[in-house]
């Protein structure tokens, strides 16, 4: 899906198209919960915040600004939603890790982005699972993209070094 697109369908979905929706949920759904995941750790919390992240986009999507990056925008509700969770368990006290005989396909994977900061892991899920160039993701971040393109080879050296010694 373009930038463009992704514009479209935001329009339409601020005037209540609920085809429109279901389109922009069924194209964006996986890399929101990959992003979600990269954060949280584990499935539930991720699925929660995937679905939160959804029905803020149909409550809110009338504050969207046309000519924005609308899969930008949902980003930042997910990772706002992320956050937010992530700031709860810490005030209940909840551990963090997943439960003991739980694993997924991506079991694996969130463990070697845990081994990143929240940058980091930011750089590579925009990249990996959303498809964003690095030029794009530089802008996303109000960063230099030599900043962005070096963190980002800096990172996947240390996920293979991570992954060797698993």
């Amino acid at each position: 899906m373009t930038t463009k697109e992704a514009d479209a369908l935001m329009q339409k979905i601020a005037h209540g198209d609920n085809d429109a929706f279901c389109e922009f949920y069924n194209l964006t759904v996986k890399g929101v919960f990959s992003f979600a995941y990269s954060y949280l750790g584990n499935r539930e919390d991720a699925e929660d915040v995937t679905q939160s992240a959804y029905l803020a986009v149909k409550r809110k999507a009338y504050t969207y600004q046309s000519g924005t990056n609308a899969r930008a925008w949902l980003l930042q509700i997910v990772k706002n939603l992320a956050l937010d969770e992530l700031r709860k368990r810490r005030r209940t006290g909840e551990l963090t890790e997943e439960r003991a005989g739980e694993f997924t396909d991506n079991t694996a994977l969130s463990y070697m982005l845990a081994e990143l900061s929240d940058e980091e892991r930011e750089i590579v899920v925009l990249h990996v699972f959303w498809g964003y160039r690095h030029r794009e993701i530089a802008k996303l971040l109000n960063k230099p993209l030599g900043t962005i393109t070096w963190k980002y080879n800096a990172e996947v050296k240390k996920l293979e070094k991570y992954g060797k010694e698993a």
